[in-house]
């Protein structure tokens, strides 16, 4: 019975650090880049896109499509980035609770 009220404290706890990180992850930002800097977009590691930044040397109606596709590359490499940004703050909050290997990270 002693294990299963050590258990249920754990769940308490890890419920309480899950809802703290999700605040922190927030105000974490990220930036993704395409095109050596031409464009970038910035988001937080819960995948909110705050800002876009495009060069305007592509503002011009026959870059269209090359910016469509810098966009599309620097949206994948933030999101790439606020997801590894993520996996850190859920390794950092799940690596002192004693928790199987294999339940960390899914």
């Amino acid at each position: 019975m002693a294990d299963f009220l050590g258990m249920m404290k754990q769940a308490a706890q890890l419920q309480s650090k899950m809802q703290e990180m999700q605040e922190q992850l927030a105000n974490v930002e990220v930036e993704g880049i395409s095109g050596g800097g031409l464009v970038a977009v910035r988001m937080t590691a819960k995948m909110d896109v705050k800002g876009i930044k495009i060069d305007p040397s592509l503002m011009k109606p026959e870059e269209r499509e090359v910016l469509e596709d810098l966009l599309v590359t620097a949206l994948g490499d933030a999101r790439r980035k606020a997801e590894t940004a993520m996996q850190e703050k859920m390794q950092s909050l799940t690596g002192g609770l004693g928790l199987p290997p294999g339940l960390v990270g899914q």
